[in-house]
């Protein structure tokens, strides 16, 4: 009897220690199902409100994108330079929907995207230096192959499409520190962080072989395919093209002001003989352009002779005062007939006969009649005086055009005629005080910094700008621009960037036109 009452207590002790056991085994599980529901609902809370500010914070980067969108608008210089208002960066603050009172701050920056090469245009000269400039090197065969590979896939639809020509390497497009932010995710190789717009990174710079103090940037920070120009002169008027303009229209094509301007360049007769030989493919083709085309050449031969009546060339020069203008057969004498005689030959006029006279009195007389071919058009601050007005090309755009007011000297170098010497000289001059009779004075310090290039016709002023590299680099610039890319980013109190938005605009037209857009 007594075991059994034993038994039963210790049946009894068990089961209150067991069910102790389950009770706090419950409310151990209650607790973290509990815990869990509070973290839930913390995180819940907290997403609610990341969502909430990157919402808000979304709305004030656009507010400072539409803002500096309007201050573009605004914008009527003829020229676009980096001492403009609108390549400060802008600071801004935007009020808070959700909680009143409260100001949400954002920040804006603009690049000017005819500060960087455009690959859709380039040529292979101008790729291989580009290639050069981000580590590739220039005498190496591979490097000219591969910038030929690059011309021949034009156009692309952005500049990280150059990842699919065959030679291309992720260094050469990304550069070295854009690829530690490419394979790391938002931070480089000194932990800045990075942001990409189709293609185009906006990290630091890099090089082919990555070393802590060596670095080059990749094509993605120094290339393009949205630069654009209008083909308008600095007055606004539509430029002439050469090659397909008629005569009355070249005849009106007057040199820059600065360039002694107000005078047509072109005669009638002038122009109709510009009009046989065109068919230009670059601004320096006109250099070398003949007064007398071989067509007139052709209608004229049997009428002009370099001998005098008598037939004695040798002693003409000892003679000129007493030489006629014609030869025995009545031909004219073009070493030495006046203005006024070579116009009565059919095809000539005063123009044309203006530079056979003054050709002749700076080279002296011409050895055969074939010589005549050799009077030029155009003298060279005749051309220098009509860069502005003219084209090659119809269309109301322009693309690819290097602006000399924007582009860094790194860029400008690689232009054909160029190296580092002119280029520094074209920043350093775009940066200086503008001189008294400047027209960049009609405009408050506010407005414009620096002395701007307000025409191309202008950087033959500079010492290191001969006239042959002017005409070798004069195809591939401009003095302004119509394509910015303006990335803008809304920034919390503590100074960290919650949401980028980024756009890259066109203004050719009446309305602004946003070509690429991306949000995060």
């Amino acid at each position: 009897m007594l075991f059994t009452k034993r038994f039963i207590y210790a049946c009894h002790k068990e089961q209150s220690g067991l069910s102790l056991v389950s009770t706090l085994w419950i409310l151990t599980i209650l607790s973290i199902l509990a815990a869990q529901l509070l973290y839930s609902i913390h995180i819940e809370q907290r997403t609610q409100r990341n969502f909430l500010d990157r919402a808000k914070y979304h709305y004030a980067a656009k507010a400072g994108f539409e803002w500096t969108l309007a201050v573009m608008q605004t914008d009527q210089t003829p020229f676009d330079s980096s001492g403009e208002s609108w390549a400060e960066p802008i600071a801004g603050q935007v009020e808070d929907g959700v909680q009143i009172g409260n100001l949400l701050n954002y920040s804006v920056t603009v690049t000017d995207e005819a500060s960087k090469v455009n690959v859709n245009t380039a040529d292979v000269g101008l790729i291989s230096n580009l290639l050069a400039q981000v580590g590739a090197s220039p005498d190496d065969v591979q490097t000219e192959e591969l910038a030929n590979a690059i011309v021949e896939g034009q156009p692309y639809k952005t500049v990280r499409d150059l990842a699919r020509v065959e030679g291309m390497t992720s260094e050469l497009l990304y550069g070295t520190q854009q690829m530690a932010a490419f394979t790391q995710g938002t931070t480089n190789t000194q932990g800045t962080s990075t942001s990409t717009v189709d293609g185009l990174s906006t990290a630091g710079t890099g090089s082919i072989q990555a070393t802590a103090t060596e670095a080059r940037p990749g094509l993605v920070s120094l290339a393009t395919i949205y630069s654009i120009d209008a083909s308008t002169d600095p007055n606004g008027e539509a430029l002439v093209n050469i090659n397909t303009a008629d005569a009355q229209q070249l005849t009106q094509i007057e040199t820059q002001p600065s360039q002694g301007g107000g005078q047509p360049v072109f005669s009638q007769a002038e122009a109709e003989s510009l009009i046989q030989q065109r068919e230009f493919d670059k601004f320096s083709a006109l250099i070398d352009v003949q007064v007398v085309s071989d067509e007139l050449f052709n209608n004229i031969q049997s009428q002009i002779t370099t001998e005098d009546s008598g037939g004695n060339q040798e002693n003409q020069e000892d003679e000129e005062t007493n030489n006629p203008q014609q030869g025995g057969d009545g031909q004219i004498n073009i070493n030495n007939a006046d203005v006024e005689t070579l116009q009565s030959l059919q095809g000539i006029d005063e123009g044309i006969a203006q530079r056979i006279v003054d050709h002749r009195d700076s080279q002296g007389f011409f050895q055969n009649i074939d010589a005549i071919k050799d009077v030029t058009m155009l003298t060279q601050q005749e051309f220098i005086g009509i860069v502005d007005k003219i084209t090659l090309k119809d269309g109301e755009t322009r693309s690819g055009l290097i602006n000399i007011n924007t582009a860094p000297a790194e860029i400008l170098a690689l232009l054909p005629g160029m190296d580092p010497q002119k280029a520094q000289a074209i920043v350093e001059r775009r940066e200086q005080d503008p001189p008294d009779d400047s027209p960049i004075q009609n405009y408050t310090e506010e407005e414009i910094k620096g002395n701007p290039f307000t025409n191309i016709s202008q950087l033959s002023e500079l010492e290191e700008i001969d006239f042959e590299t002017f005409g070798e680099v004069v195809d591939w610039i401009t003095y302004r621009s119509h394509a910015y890319r303006i990335e803008a980013t809304g920034i919390d109190a503590a100074g960290r960037v919650i949401s980028t938005c980024v756009g890259i605009i066109d203004r050719t037209g009446d309305q602004v036109i946003v070509q690429y857009w991306k949000q995060d």
